[in-house]
């Protein structure tokens, strides 16, 4: 297949984002090359009320090996995201078609690849003990805590 077809074959819902977890030990090539292999996706923007039963229920179709709820480190209570580890790539990237953009609990979910978990990766990496994007947030949610940490400071 000619590189100008591949092109127009690529499905925008299964590319890499620019993100990159800060804390993967490896060089970026390897990150890259684990990323496209992955079957672990990144659930974000989820609401600190959305129960690993809840992301099971949007899984219903699909046949997936763990979840991983992201936890507050400090009150280990959850804060807003979760891993979730599939069987194989075929069935992360259907789940990454079906669940990008889908609304849960009010929310917006955002999914992304992920290299894979490991143990202590489920916890929030901010100060307070939650996600660092929560901690520099202004306006009040209710489904993500109310205001952001810094705001309460």
């Amino acid at each position: 297949m000619s590189k100008d077809l591949k092109i127009l074959c690529k499905d925008p819902a299964l590319e890499l984002s620019c993100y990159r977890d800060h804390q993967f030990s490896g060089r970026k090539f390897q990150q890259e090359k684990l990323l496209k292999e992955s079957s672990t996706l990144n659930m974000g923007n989820l609401s600190f009320y959305t129960t690993e039963e809840k992301i099971h229920e949007l899984f219903s179709r699909s046949d997936i090996r763990n979840i991983f709820m992201g936890l507050d480190k400090i009150k280990k209570t959850a804060c807003g995201f979760c891993f979730v580890e599939c069987h194989n790539r075929a069935d992360a990237e259907n789940a990454m078609r079906f669940l990008t953009g889908t609304c849960l609990d009010e929310w917006i979910i955002c999914t992304d690849w992920d290299v894979g978990f490991r143990e202590g990766q489920q916890y929030g990496r901010g100060k307070s003990g939650g996600q660092v994007r929560d901690e520099f947030r202004e306006d009040f949610h209710s489904g993500r805590g109310g205001f952001g940490r810094q705001t309460q400071i």
